[in-house]
């Protein structure tokens, strides 16, 4: 009888390698066959010293205060005009919520439904007491040791100055597109594009107009970080929600020498603790899925028999993606313990605590779907949990079976080889989220190179962008234009 079972064992175990064998040689790469083009041709110093002369600019906004850092945005509007004069006599410009760009360049074809890329002009501030760290002064706009240095170059300047060469570069070659192209550039997205890109937004909903598929800054071509041995660009079919939601607890203030059996702060600690221990679920799942699905015929090794085989070791995987936050963060709705306020003097027991908590909501769920989480989890009534405002849905996945991902995935493809291209969930959020109602097809990619050490520069100490990777850039924006007019 033991005999009997074991060679049943046997054959099932045998029956399953020979099934995830076959599945993995099966496994046919989803990667979008290109012929070689001729790029762009690009004088490199010049562009660089353009995007350069951009970096002095502080264009810093503020939540608060919609006039703050005006004459910096003016200086910056002035020096795109006399920088790209062709394109400032070819598209209408138009200043939108105060210091938004809008530029519309007439495609040929009416018929032709039309696209968008945006950027944005305002930087993030230099962190204070770090500006000894710097290399370069962040606010110089140096070009140096083959790379343009200063806070922008990443985020966002670099992309906005490369659509401009791109788009200069047409029109000095003749180029007529087909659609209209819409340059979208915010003013405000480090604090949320209200003023911005949602009026930019809500400009062309009340125009009727109707976007074919935009692309936003985002996801980039990232080299050493997934488990290939090729650069991986990721574009972002969707991004995360976010909310934040504010705790509050009163109870009984007083003298640190007779304590009461619950303080404002013991309550608010319990709570807190459960937050941390009673996560959101994870799951592979939804974009996650389908970005380790399409990376499977490119890996080798264990690794690509785990992911040409996710029906049988889907666990296995969630399990080791769940050790990384980078990787967590695919899985999940996160959460983040980011505020907690209580008491000023050692020996007075505070009557209030507060708290705040972040999440950044996986596509599936909603701001609803976490608000009844944080009180469920919390389950304290003593407790009280209110959404803070500003909170927003993830948005809604973008199809990598649509002509917007098709045309970007070939530009990639022609542009960076031998990259591979894999849709990807971006974690952050950008300006894109406001024109949901304006397009169905919204796209976030940046064409940057990055290695794991790089990521630290976004939005932190010496930021800068090669020569050799700006001129790619601007190349990627010069094909991707000709590409949404091929024929």
């Amino acid at each position: 009888m033991i005999k009997r079972l074991f060679l049943l064992l046997l054959v099932v175990v045998l029956g399953l390698v020979a099934v995830v064998f076959a599945n993995t040689l099966r496994t046919e790469s989803r990667q979008l066959q290109v012929t070689a083009v001729q790029k762009a041709a690009v004088d490199t110093p010049a562009a660089a010293q353009r995007l350069a002369g951009a970096i002095p600019f502080k264009t810093i906004a503020s939540a608060d205060d919609p006039e703050a850092g005006n004459a910096e945005f003016f200086k910056l509007h002035a020096y795109l005009e006399k920088t790209f004069p062709k394109t400032h006599a070819a598209l209408q410009r138009e200043v939108i919520g105060g210091k938004s760009l809008l530029y519309t360049w007439k495609g040929t074809d009416p018929r032709a439904r039309p696209i968008a890329l945006m950027a944005h002009q305002d930087v993030v501030p230099i962190a204070p007491g770090t500006e000894k760290e710097w290399k370069v002064d962040p606010f110089a706009g140096e070009v140096k040791d083959g790379f343009i240095w200063g806070r922008g170059t990443w985020d966002n300047k670099g992309n906005l100055f490369a659509q401009m060469e791109a788009v200069e570069m047409l029109l000095t070659a003749g180029f007529a597109p087909s659609r209209t192209i819409y340059l979208v550039m915010g003013h405000d997205e480090e604090v949320s594009g209200l003023r911005g890109a949602k009026a930019m937004a809500d400009t062309l909903k009340q125009r009727g107009v109707q976007l074919e598929w935009l692309l936003d800054e985002g996801l980039l071509i990232t080299d050493g970080i997934l488990p290939v041995d090729k650069p991986a660009a990721l574009i972002g079919v969707a991004e995360k929600g976010y909310a934040t939601y504010q705790l509050s607890v009163d109870a009984a203030a007083g003298h640190s020498s007779m304590p009461p059996a619950r303080t404002s702060i013991g309550i608010m600690s319990r709570a807190l603790a459960r937050l941390e221990d009673k996560q959101r679920p994870a799951e592979l799942a939804g974009v996650g899925r389908e970005m380790f699905e399409t990376l499977a015929p490119e890996v080798t090794g264990p690794s690509r028999f785990l992911l040409s085989n996710m029906w049988l070791f889907k666990p296995l995987l969630e399990w080791q993606l769940q050790k990384a936050a980078s990787t967590n963060a695919m899985l999940r709705s996160t959460t983040a313990l980011t505020i907690v306020n209580a008491g000023n003097k050692e020996n007075v027991i505070p009557g209030h605590s507060e708290a705040s908590v972040n999440y950044r909501i996986l596509p599936g769920e909603t701001t609803d779907i976490i608000e009844r989480h944080v009180k469920s989890a919390v389950g304290d009534d003593a407790v009280v949990v209110k959404p803070r405002p500003g909170n927003v849905d993830p948005s809604p996945v973008s199809s990598t079976d649509s002509a917007g991902y098709r045309t970007i995935n070939r530009t990639i493809r022609e542009i960076f080889p031998p990259a591979i291209v894999l849709p990807g969930l971006m974690l952050g959020g950008t300006d894109s989220r406001h024109f949901v109602g304006v397009s169905d097809a919204i796209f976030r990619f940046s064409p940057v190179r990055a290695k794991s050490e790089d990521l630290q520069m976004l939005h932190g100490t010496n930021e800068r962008m090669s020569l050799a990777n700006y001129a790619e850039m601007i190349q990627f924006y010069n094909q991707l234009l000709r590409n949404t007019s091929a024929k």
